[in-house]
């Protein structure tokens, strides 16, 4: 086995892990799994460049995850910076920040690249189940982007579109500086339009409607999940490989927009850097699930983060 340590940046979370990978076996034997909200990627869509309090946030927990990875004795680390990196003008500064603290070059990967790397990581361990039908529709809702994947051993066709739960909030959701809240409902309608249009998009490059199986990546499903589950606090054990129909998603996604941010903030699994995204992330889902013709999501608590390991393995 090699001792592997990879980092997820995207536009809202970093992400950490530390494992041991063995690619004869398909095993992945976990030492740390670390998430922090750092909001990479605030103001990027109205500004195009990576604010300071944003970078340092980043910087931060990129210390915190050197002072892991060191304990841990990882062999090879890789570092992959997703979409609020890819838009910025400044990311110069961000690629400088990391090769400071922890030695390694962020790699800006493209959306396919990102794309590829959920795919293997959602469904290596899904391989041989028989209860659920190939080929797989992968979706990876980020902060600032959306990734479709479809494929059945391997990937057959991805396609990477600007849609993420913190693009589409602070476009459509922000008034006076702030998010709104509740979210108004001309807000709300604004999403689904830009939602409507990316699904298009996806759809010229993606078979997005002719899976057997939907997988849901990433903190707004898994949240999402939790909330279905009705659980008082996140255990990602009961959430991953969890199932919600899309009666489920519309409900949830009616009562999120509907809820104020203290009622959003006192839901038991929902973490304190989801609260005022976490409605624009539950309509991204809602409309891919009515898009697709899917009647359920399979929820993946392995994704990006997993792939990365992978390739380093």
């Amino acid at each position: 086995m090699t001792r592997v340590a990879a980092i997820d940046c995207g536009t809202n979370s970093i992400r950490l892990l530390v494992a041991d990978a063995d690619p004869a076996t398909g095993e992945l034997v976990e030492f740390a799994r670390r998430m922090e909200i750092v909001r990479l990627g605030q103001g990027v869509d109205r500004t195009g460049r990576l604010a300071p309090e944003a970078l340092e946030r980043t910087f931060a927990a990129c210390r915190r995850y050197a002072a892991v990875i060191e304990e841990h004795g990882a062999e090879k680390v890789r570092f992959v910076a997703t979409s609020a990196s890819r838009d910025a003008e400044n990311r110069d500064d961000f690629v400088r920040g990391v090769l400071d603290i922890l030695g390694v070059e962020p790699e800006v990967i493209t959306g396919d690249q990102e794309a590829a790397f959920s795919f293997d990581g959602a469904t290596k361990e899904l391989t041989g189940r028989d209860d659920l039908a190939k080929p797989y529709l992968v979706v990876d809702i980020g902060g600032g982007s959306t990734e479709f994947v479809v494929g059945d051993d391997r990937v057959r066709a991805a396609r990477s579109v600007d849609i993420g739960c913190v693009r589409m909030t602070e476009r459509h959701l922000v008034r006076d500086g702030v998010v709104a809240d509740p979210p108004p409902a001309e807000g709300a309608e604004a999403i689904r339009a830009d939602v409507a249009a990316a699904l298009d998009l996806a759809g010229e490059s993606v078979p997005i409607t002719s899976a057997a199986t939907l997988v849901g990546l990433a903190g707004t499903v898994t949240t999402v999940a939790a909330i279905a589950l009705d659980l008082k606090e996140y255990d990602s054990e009961a959430i991953h490989h969890s199932r919600v129909s899309l009666e489920q998603v519309r409900e949830i996604t009616a009562r999120l927009l509907a809820s104020t941010h203290a009622e959003r903030a006192a839901i038991g699994a929902m973490h304190p850097g989801r609260v005022d995204v976490i409605a624009s992330g539950a309509l991204i889902l809602q409309a891919v699930m009515e898009r697709t013709g899917a009647r359920e999501v399979v929820v993946s608590e392995h994704d990006i983060l997993d792939g990365i390991a992978w390739s380093l393995a």
